[in-house]
């Protein structure tokens, strides 16, 4: 049986993507350092959930800790490697920058040193939507340039994407970067929009709206972001050894890297996410209009082009029937 190491293996992606792994045959180790950036009962309920599954295995710590997984990958000798573990959110990482720098930033260098001495047959790692920074040309493409990112959370990523090449040239690692658009579903962090705005509606607080409303996100449904990381990890970028990549294929010309939009290839005015959240909840928001917060962008469209010329899969969920989704789960696992 073929094994995956699946980094943040109790957040929200990581969940998912463990238990898709495990449904189709992988043996899987997942490490998680279970920090409290948000409730650690909702990580906690994760992980009890895949230790149920056969397969299995956790291990807890932080991606940073120096060593460890150089000697996990030693031990474990994983064909795959999925990098999820990382501090996430825009608007915290105005607050605590640091915990970027040491989760987003050494956390990678960890990974690649031990990925560099012990070599999976795929080394896939989460980039995000934020890498493409004030671009406004929509939608986002892979091979444009992404040089002005708005937010240090943005910033830390799009420099792993820049680290992971380059020990894709010199070790010729085979790595694929997603770049996540808006990621909401069952199982969903609660520093998110639709977490957020499902509890405050449930108990009649008002919801915070930014840039008076006039938002639009690329809004992707957990099982569709899941099936497009399965299909990638069989996507195995090769170094070319003549000539240029495709067009509109971000395969690096001197090196087996290449980024890669996971997105649903629409944009949605925030308005109307929140009206799908409306109608599930059978009930009206109190809405309070705010400005654009710091950092922060007033659009995302993902170009997903590339993941279907790569895998033949293109995600298809509406905002309708995911926020549904979300809202079924969400009364079940709140009592509510």
């Amino acid at each position: 049986m073929p094994t995956a190491l699946v980094t943040g293996s109790a957040g929200f992606i990581g969940f998912h993507c463990c238990q898709r792994l495990l449904r189709d045959g992988y043996q899987v180790v997942g490490l998680d350092a279970m920090t409290d950036y948000y409730d650690v009962t909702l990580k906690e309920a994760r992980h009890r959930m895949l230790a149920a599954l056969p397969g299995f295995r956790a291990v807890i710590g932080a991606v940073e800790t120096p060593g460890l997984l150089m000697s996990l990958m030693q031990e474990v000798q994983p064909d795959v490697v999925i990098h999820l573990a990382a501090q996430a959110g825009v608007r915290y990482s105005i607050d605590n920058p640091r915990s970027y720098l040491d989760s987003n930033l050494v956390g990678t260098f960890e990974l690649l040193e031990a990925a560099r001495a012990v070599p999976p047959r795929h080394l896939l790692l989460a980039s995000t939507s934020s890498a493409y920074g004030s671009n406004t040309a929509m939608p986002y493409r892979e091979t444009e340039q992404a040089d002005h990112q708005m937010s240090f959370y943005a910033a830390t990523k799009k420099a792993t994407e820049s680290m992971a090449h380059s020990y894709a040239h010199l070790y010729d690692l085979p790595v694929t970067m997603f770049r996540f658009f808006t990621v909401y579903g069952p199982w969903g962090r609660p520093d998110m929009a639709l977490f957020k705005f499902t509890k405050a509606i449930l108990s009649d607080v008002p919801i915070d709206i930014y840039n008076h409303g006039e938002m639009k996100r690329d809004f992707t449904y957990i099982d569709d972001l899941v099936t497009g990381i399965r299909l990638l990890v069989d996507a195995v970028p090769e170094r070319l050894t003549s000539g240029q990549p495709l067009a509109d294929d971000s395969l690096s010309p001197v090196a087996p890297w290449r980024v890669v939009n996971i997105g649903n290839g629409q944009s949605v005015p925030l308005m109307d996410y929140i009206g799908a959240l409306e109608a599930a909840l059978g009930r009206e928001a109190r809405k309070n209009f705010m400005p654009m917060q710091a950092g922060d962008v007033p659009a995302t469209w993902a170009d997903t082009t590339l993941l279907h010329r790569l895998t033949g899969f293109a995600p298809q969920t509406s905002v309708q029937d995911g926020v549904a989704r979300f809202v079924a789960w969400y009364l079940d696992y709140t009592g509510s």
